[in-house]
């Protein structure tokens, strides 16, 4: 990787806290990109191949058939300046067959104030690979006033596996605009996981998800949102295939004055599918707001449709029980939080799960 001062020492604990090890200790390949300079693309492995999109265009004419497929440039306004005033953006291509051991990792950072950000990323997985991605997004500390849109197309060819972890640690005035397609082909399957544990002014994303025949697609979510943030998280899965199937899981904890919209929508359209949507709030304020939006649209009488919504406060039955086993209030308020928001998520980094534990911990303090 490369190194100096300012990147080694300035920046490295906020990179360190979204997953990105700039030693890359257990790593197949990096992306680094601060701002619009992309400091470091370099794969471990000949199986894998790590550039940043703009060069991968200029070496690949043949990416020209996946740019802007997954993902429409006149989707809204943002997908519309992306086209326009692309910032980079990450390229990864996972041979076919290929198991790959280690997760990739790729960061995507501001470090200035009013800086614009706008990067189209794409990942294709061939077929029968498997491959874990973890992308962090994030700013410097001390970093607000910022605008973060972020273009990705994915794309899962027959019988891979792709499964993609993405954390974000913003700032309480920053603006972040996600847009996501990914089209899974016949027998494979995407894990995807969202972290975000930090303020954001306002985030908006719905990843658009289109699945092959006996293709799956999962979806696991934990959100906390504090202070003023405003969270707008969904998700939009297609079962185009027939014996498709999707599994929709959140679990979004808000406090302050902060307010987190949650989405989930399956659309089946073909027989034998199913899927299930799981949404799930936390309130640990009286000024929060959390609003739970489950959608099913069933296109074919062979289709297989749940959903489940909860939102409520802390059991106080609950806070008493684990007092009566030595806990004070607090004590006990964190580990009914933990338990909340434990999803099982493989392979993530050491240094991010003590990021949340800790953020845990000081959002306890006065509950």
């Amino acid at each position: 990787m490369p190194k100096n001062d300012k990147q080694d020492g300035y920046y490295k604990e906020d990179i360190l806290k979204v997953g990105f090890d700039l030693e890359e200790k257990n790593r197949s390949g990096s992306y680094l990109q601060i701002d619009h300079s992309v400091l470091a693309e370099k794969s471990n492995l000949e199986d894998i191949e790590i550039l940043n999109t703009v060069d991968a265009l200029k070496k690949y004419d043949w990416l020209k058939d996946y740019w802007w497929k997954a993902v429409s440039p006149d989707k809204d306004e943002y997908t519309k300046e992306v086209d326009i005033n692309q910032n980079y953006g990450y390229f990864i291509h996972v041979k076919p067959g290929a198991k790959v051991e280690f997760p990739i990792q790729s960061c995507l950072f501001v470090s200035k104030e009013s800086t614009h950000q706008n990067v189209h990323n794409i990942i294709i997985v061939e077929e029968g690979a498997e491959v874990h991605v973890i992308t962090g997004c994030s700013a410097l500390h001390g970093v607000n006033n910022a605008f973060h849109i972020g273009v990705s197309e994915i794309y899962i060819k027959k019988g891979a596996k792709l499964t993609f972890t993405m954390i974000h640690l913003w700032g309480p005035e920053i603006f972040v605009r996600p847009r996501t397609g990914v089209i899974i082909e016949e027998n494979g399957i995407y894990l995807s996981n969202y972290i975000c544990m930090n303020p954001v002014k306002d985030l908006q994303m719905s990843p658009v998800t289109y699945c092959g025949k006996n293709a799956t697609a999962l979806y696991q979510t934990v959100l906390y949102a504090s202070e003023d943030s405003n969270m707008d998280v969904g998700s939009v899965i297609y079962l185009n295939g027939e014996n498709s199937k999707t599994e929709v899981v959140s679990r979004t904890v808000a406090r302050d004055d902060s307010e987190a919209t949650v989405r989930g929508t399956i659309i089946g359209k073909n027989k034998k599918i199913k899927g299930h949507l799981e949404c799930r709030g936390l309130m640990l304020s009286d000024n929060a707001i959390i609003h739970a939006i489950p959608e099913l649209r069933a296109e074919t009488a062979d289709a297989d449709l749940s959903h489940e919504a909860a939102v409520g406060k802390i059991s106080e039955e609950e806070i008493e029980y684990l007092m009566s086993r030595g806990l004070n209030k607090e004590e006990a308020a964190s580990v009914i939080v933990r338990g909340f928001l434990n999803i099982d998520i493989k392979d993530l980094p050491k240094q991010l799960e003590e990021e949340i534990q800790k953020k845990i911990d000081i959002s306890m303090a006065g509950i």
